[in-house]
C-alpha cells in the first residue's frame, strides 16, 4: 500500500470511529492480546511479551487518537506487571531490573504514542494544504476557462444586438442574416457551456439518478447525430449495428449527451473530411448482457502520456484548440458510470481514438428474434 493510501486509511479509521468507541476498542485489543499472552506464558516469557505488547500499542498509536493510545499504554503496563511480572497478581515488583524495565517500557509506549500523534498531525496539516493548493488550482483554472468560454459568445451575442437594436435601417438582409447566425451560434455554445456545469454539479453532488427505460438503440445514436448535423456537415459518418439488436433498457437523456458529447469532441478534434463511425451491439456476457458502443474516428488520436488524464475534471490536452473547459469527458465518464457501465479509450492501431462503452443492460427481442 502507498504512503498516501496508508495515511488516508488511518485518517478514515480515526474520523469515522467516536471517541467512546475507540476507548472501547483500545480496551478489548489490548485485553485480548495480553489473553492469549498469558494463555503462552510457560513458552514466550515475560520479555516476549513486553514486545507484544509494545507492538500491539505501537499499532494502536497509529490508528487512533491520542488519549485512547496513552490508555492503551497505561493498561498494558498495568496488565504487563499485574499478570506477567513475578510475583503475579500483584503491583509489587521485587527486582530492580522488572521496576526499570517497566518503567522504560511505559516511557518508550508513552513517548511513541505522542510521537505518532504528532507525526499523524503534520502529515493532517499537510494533507490539507495539499487539498487547499489544489482547490485553488481547479478554481483558477475553472476561472480562467469559464471568463473565456462564458464572455466569449456573451460579448457576441451583446455585439450582434446592438448592431440589429441600433443599426438596424442601415444594415443590409444579407448582415442582418449574418448576425442572427451569430447570436445563434453564441447562444448554443453558452447553453451548451452552463449545461456542462449543470451536469458536472449534479454527478459531484451524488444525487444523479439513473432512469432507465426501453431504449431503440438506432433512435438514440440518429437522434445524436440529428442534433450533431452542424458540426458534423464537413465529417463523414459511418453507423453499424450489431445483427439482431434489441430494445436495451438504457436513460435514453443521459446516453445522449453520452454521445452528444463523444461525437462532438471527434467532429471538433478531427479536420474536414474525416470518418466517424459508430457501432453498437449486445456481447453475452457471464451474468447478464452487455451493451456495447464504440465511436472512433480516423483523425491522430490522443498523446500516449495523457490518455489517462482525459476523463480528469477540468482536463485539456496540452496542444488542444481554444474552447471548453475540460468537463466533456468527465461528464460523460459519470454519466455512463451512473449507469452502472464503464468507459475506456485507446488510440485504433489503424490511427485515430477509440472510445469505447460498456453497460450491463437487460435487452428486449421483439418477436423473439433471438430465438429465431
Amino acid at each position: 500500500m502507498s504512503p498516501n493510501k496508508s495515511t488516508a486509511l488511518k485518517h478514515f479509521i480515526a474520523s469515522k470511529t467516536s471517541p467512546k468507541r475507540q476507548y472501547i476498542i483500545v480496551f478489548l485489543v489490548v485485553c485480548g492480546i495480553s489473553a492469549v499472552c498469558y494463555l503462552l506464558s510457560g513458552f514466550i516469557g515475560y520479555r516476549v511479551t513486553a514486545f507484544v505488547l509494545l507492538i500491539t500499542v505501537s499499532i494502536i498509536a497509529m490508528l487512533f487518537d491520542i488519549f485512547p493510545v496513552l490508555l492503551s499504554a497505561l493498561l498494558s503496563a498495568a496488565i504487563w506487571d499485574f499478570f506477567f511480572i513475578s510475583p503475579h497478581f500483584t503491583f509489587h515488583i521485587s527486582s530492580t531490573e522488572d521496576l526499570i524495565m517497566l518503567l522504560m517500557y511505559f516511557v518508550v509506549v508513552s513517548v511513541h504514542a505522542v510521537l505518532t500523534y504528532k507525526i499523524k498531525q503534520i502529515a493532517k496539516v499537510a494533507r490539507e494544504e495539499e487539498e487547499k493548493a489544489n482547490t485553488v488550482k481547479l478554481y483558477n483554472i475553472l476561472l480562467n476557462s469559464l471568463s473565456h468560454e462564458l464572455r466569449t459568445p456573451i460579448s457576441t451575442i451583446v455585439g450582434a444586438s446592438d448592431n440589429l437594436l441600433n443599426h438596424n435601417a442601415k444594415i443590409s438582409e444579407e448582415n442582418k442574416q449574418n448576425l442572427v447566425l451569430e447570436i445563434s451560434k453564441a447562444s448554443l455554445r453558452l447553453d451548451k457551456q452552463v449545461d456542462n456545469l449543470l451536469n458536472m454539479s449534479r454527478i459531484e453532488s451524488g444525487f444523479l439518478q439513473s432512469k432507465k427505460d426501453w431504449c431503440d438503440v438506432n433512435e438514440l445514436v440518429y437522434s445524436v447525430i440529428h442534433q450533431l448535423e452542424e458540426p458534423l456537415k464537413n465529417h463523414r459518418v459511418n453507423v453499424t449495428f450489431g445483427k439482431e439488436l434489441p430494445l436495451v433498457k438504457l436513460d435514453f437523456g443521459l446516453m445522449q449527451q453520452v454521445l452528444n458529447n463523444l461525437v462532438s469532441n471527434s467532429a471538433i478534434y478531427t479536420p474536414e473530411g474525416s470518418l466517424i463511425s459508430i457501432h453498437a451491439e449486445i456481447q453475452e456476457a457471464t451474468a447478464h448482457e452487455l451493451f456495447v458502443i464504440r465511436i472512433s474516428d480516423n483523425g491522430k488520436g490522443f498523446p500516449a502520456d495523457e490518455i489517462e488524464n482525459v476523463f480528469d475534471k477540468f482536463y485539456r490536452l496540452k496542444d488542444s484548440k481554444t474552447g471548453g473547459v475540460g468537463l466533456g469527458l468527465s461528464i460523460v465518464k459519470g454519466f455512463v458510470e451512473a449507469q452502472g457501465g464503464t468507459i475506456s479509450l485507446e488510440n485504433a492501431p489503424a490511427g485515430g481514438a477509440l472510445f469505447t462503452i460498456e453497460i450491463p443492460a437487460e435487452t428486449l427481442y421483439l418477436n423473439n428474434q433471438k430465438n429465431e
